[in-house]
């Protein structure tokens, strides 16, 4: 048996600590500010509004909880360490998100049922409040863009701040529209629309982590495009068990058997065969066991 282990663990993902800390910061402030001005003006709205902020703090520590445990070492129980914490916070956003939004369209739908016109006063209040969560919100996702492409727990930190920014813009558009042209039914249209928009991009993250939990390829990998690279490798004849899934959200494992009758896996082979996956694939840490005959049962094949 020859494996070659761990080719890159120096891939790890950047250090997001300072942007979590700022942004949980940031938004709690901001639902100190908003429960405060809620409960001066008597607006149901904003109480309500700094009920579902204060899921934004729960989701950015969520996020911030699973990047912290995927640092932590592997012991001898856990021999990966904690590196799935970041699929599970990625989850428990999405989860978050769609429970949130579910909650707007819900709150949307009862008041175009029954429209609740707003005072002028408590209007240019709300309005302003929800000026100051577009700025706040927007700042917090623009600390995790950079990352929101590589892992799949920044990206869920970012949307919820995204998604938050959308709702505060259409408070305003809303509610200016609202005061100036007297429709009572803009602003839960508005909030419908909005939470739509925010379900569907939700959607794909909710289904990206749910499939990552299950040990599913990620969609950054083609298993074929994999299997006919090892396939190609001089001396293999055939290659079976190919395992490939996500050991965290940025983090990507392999492990197949390649039989080889000539038997010449020397270390320079093994080398050559894990930067090819980590060139192409950003496979960071393969497995290969190499034998002369197949002696053990393939596993079933994925259309099976």
């Amino acid at each position: 048996m020859s494996a070659d282990h761990d080719h890159d663990h120096g891939h790890a993902p950047a250090n997001f600590n300072r942007a979590f800390a700022i942004g949980i910061v940031l938004n709690i402030v901001f639902v100190a500010i908003e429960a405060f001005y809620g409960w001066r003006v008597n607006s149901l709205a904003l109480l309500a509004d700094a009920a579902h902020n204060l899921s934004d703090v729960a989701g950015l520590v969520l996020a911030w909880g699973g990047a912290l445990a995927s640092k932590l070492r592997p012991n001898p129980r856990h021999t990966y360490g904690w590196k799935r914490g970041t699929i599970l916070a990625a989850f428990a956003n999405a989860l978050l998100l769609l429970m949130a939004m579910g909650a707007l369209a819900w709150e949307a739908v009862g008041r175009l049922f029954s429209p609740e016109p707003l005072a002028g006063a408590e209007g240019v209040t709300i309005m302003v409040v929800a000026g100051i969560g577009i700025v706040i919100n927007t700042a917090t996702a623009l600390l995790f863009m950079r990352g929101r492409e590589h892992d799949l727990n920044i990206r869920g930190a970012f949307m919820h701040m995204a998604a938050d920014a959308m709702v505060s813009a259409g408070v305003v558009v809303a509610g200016a529209l609202t005061l100036w042209m007297g429709w009572v039914w803009l602003d839960p249209v508005v909030s419908l629309l909005i939470a739509g928009v925010i379900l569907v991009g939700t959607a794909s993250l909710f289904k990206q982590s749910l499939h990552m939990l299950f040990d599913g390829v990620p969609d950054s990998v083609d298993p074929q495009a994999v299997q006919a690279c090892l396939a190609a490798l001089p001396g293999v004849t055939r290659v079976h068990d190919l395992h490939i899934w996500a050991m965290g959200t940025s983090q990507i494992a392999l492990t197949a058997h390649l039989v080889m009758p000539q038997g010449h896996a020397n270390d320079a082979f093994l080398k050559h065969a894990t930067d090819q996956l980590h060139d192409r694939f950003d496979i960071t840490h393969v497995t290969l066991q190499v034998m002369q005959q197949a002696f053990t049962a393939p596993c079933a094949p994925p259309d099976v």
